[in-house]
């Protein structure tokens, strides 16, 4: 403990803590961009039950001939972000996070899918790897004709490719 002027203590700050801090306000930048996409290209008004499911999109094709192991990783990785976004799985979403997720925070996020109603994404080949770190791109498509491409940080982190933050 630190004693302030006055005789107060106060709990001596630890980096430990501080990159915990870090990391939730660089979560929460990440999370605060592709809410606002999502939010940006949800319906505006509710809209009818199609009579019939649309037809599947095709899954992007790679540029890749041959990907390597990382890219491979990569590819796995983006693919499962863009399957937690469709399915408005937030806790899906929350285990590719690097750190934990409180569960305010998967709570706030799944309530902003809710709102955004439904919604197709799909990942955008190739990734851009630049050793540890890469960006992985999902383009999202509202059921009302919004769409918008988001970059996701990706980073290597105890052998696995995660969100940081």
């Amino acid at each position: 403990m630190l004693q302030r002027a006055g005789g107060q203590l106060s709990p001596a700050s630890s980096p430990g803590r501080k990159r915990l801090y870090a990391g939730l306000v660089l979560l929460g930048v990440v999370v605060a961009g592709v809410l606002t996409g999502l939010l940006l290209i949800g319906p505006r008004e509710p809209e009818p039950a199609p009579s019939a499911p649309p037809p599947p999109r095709p899954a992007p094709t790679s540029t890749l001939t041959s990907p390597s192991l990382v890219e491979s990783e990569l590819v796995a990785t983006g693919q499962a972000i863009a399957a937690a976004i469709t399915q408005a799985d937030s806790a899906a979403f929350g285990k590719l996070a690097c750190e934990p997720q409180s569960p305010a925070a998967l709570k706030q996020l799944q309530d902003k899918w809710d709102t955004a109603g439904t919604v197709t994404a799909t990942m955008v080949q190739p990734v851009k790897v630049a050793g540890e770190r890469a960006t992985i791109t999902i383009h999202v498509e509202s059921g009302n004709g919004g769409k918008k491409d988001t970059d996701f940080p990706i980073r290597k982190k105890a052998d696995r490719w995660c969100i940081p933050g």
